[in-house]
């Protein structure tokens, strides 16, 4: 057999890529080679990957491990302020952040249809490219699969992260207790705000931007408060499903005021014309802190000199009043339960 061609062909640039995504790509053939070798271990550049093995070795170490695992299939994929590569990236890491782990490893699923335009899915993957690098974590392994036309809305992607817990920090809501601080570290509803109004096409004076973001800055800022009892971002189901998750696992009543709680005037807008409750938007890019009353006003001013955190404001106490369930002391000063929704007021959102 002619040595030339047993050896390895030249890796492709991406203008020599076909223009779609086709169902070969997902065959594991020349063509799935080809769109990894030229699309995904360049952006993902590092030593793991490169080595193009059915997993990846990574370096050990002597902390605790965290692990986190997320799927994003949100609708558009690409919306003001971010996308489905940025989103999925952050949203993983922000997962491990918020038990005090320092995130180090990614992986990440692909499901593409077939005819998604290349140029679409490059884009997608510089986006998680540049995310990783800004949150500090190499994207390590992954794996492609192709559907065909109408299965997927252009791209599904799944990530799982691996982080290191330090010696010592035990983060958790079992640790909450009666007269603890809520913090929040800004204004809440803006994701889910951004999607709805571009997917229905509402026009406001100022488009509405995705939070989404990484919280790495803000988290090492203040991990080394003794004070913090937990953190949680509140994705899905928004600040008010957050703290009642917290309540219930704590078997305290966290409170939370209504005049306390920062909203943009064009998220407070579109949830009045559609008749939405903010407090179950989605976020991508806040935390909650639950932070003993004795550090609330530390934790708060280190939060404000970071970016991502500069509007922090503590938005309520914990409570034993209403055991298990969490509160919202209303701008009138009566209080009523937070309880979470029966449905989605707005679905595949992240």
């Amino acid at each position: 057999m002619n040595r030339q061609r047993l050896a390895r062909s030249r890796p492709l640039t991406m203008e020599e890529l076909p223009d779609v995504v086709q169902i070969a790509h997902g065959s594991g053939g020349k063509l799935t080679h080809q769109l990894i070798e030229t699309l995904f271990v360049p952006l993902f550049d590092n030593p793991c990957l490169k080595a193009l093995g059915d997993q990846a070795i990574l370096d050990p170490s002597t902390e605790r491990m965290a692990l986190s695992t997320d799927a994003f299939v949100v609708k558009p994929y690409v919306f003001p302020g971010g996308n489905i590569g940025d989103l999925a990236v952050n949203g993983t890491v922000n997962d491990l952040l918020m038990g005090g782990a320092t995130p180090a490893y990614l992986t990440a699923s692909f499901i593409l249809e077939e005819g998604l335009p290349t140029k679409e899915l490059a884009f997608v993957a510089e986006s998680m490219a540049i995310a990783a690098k800004k949150a500090g974590v190499q994207i390590v392994a992954g794996d492609t699969k192709v559907v065909e036309r109408g299965a997927a809305d252009g791209l599904y992607i799944t990530t799982t992260g691996v982080g290191f817990v330090p010696k010592g920090l035990q983060w958790s809501p079992a640790h909450i207790r009666a007269g603890d601080v809520v913090i929040v570290s800004g204004t809440i509803g803006d994701h889910g705000a951004s999607v709805l109004a571009h997917r229905f096409g509402i026009d406001f004076e100022s488009q509405i931007q995705s939070d989404t973001a990484c919280l790495r800055e803000v988290v090492m800022a203040v991990r080394d408060l003794p004070g913090i009892r937990c953190m949680r971002d509140p994705t899905r189901g928004g600040l008010a499903t957050t703290v009642q998750e917290l309540s219930h696992t704590s078997g305290l009543n966290l409170r939370i005021r209504e005049t306390s709680i920062v909203l943009q005037e064009d998220v407070r807008g579109i949830c009045e014309v559609l008749g939405l409750d903010a407090l179950y938007l989605a976020n991508e890019g806040k935390l909650v802190a639950v932070v003993a009353p004795e550090e609330a006003d530390e934790c708060l001013r280190i939060m404000r000199t970071v970016k991502e955190s500069k509007d922090a404001a503590v938005i309520g106490e914990v409570t034993d009043d209403i055991p298990g369930f969490a509160s919202l002391e209303t701008y009138i000063g009566a209080v009523r339960v937070l309880d979470l929704l029966s449905l989605d007021q707005l679905p595949r959102i992240c």
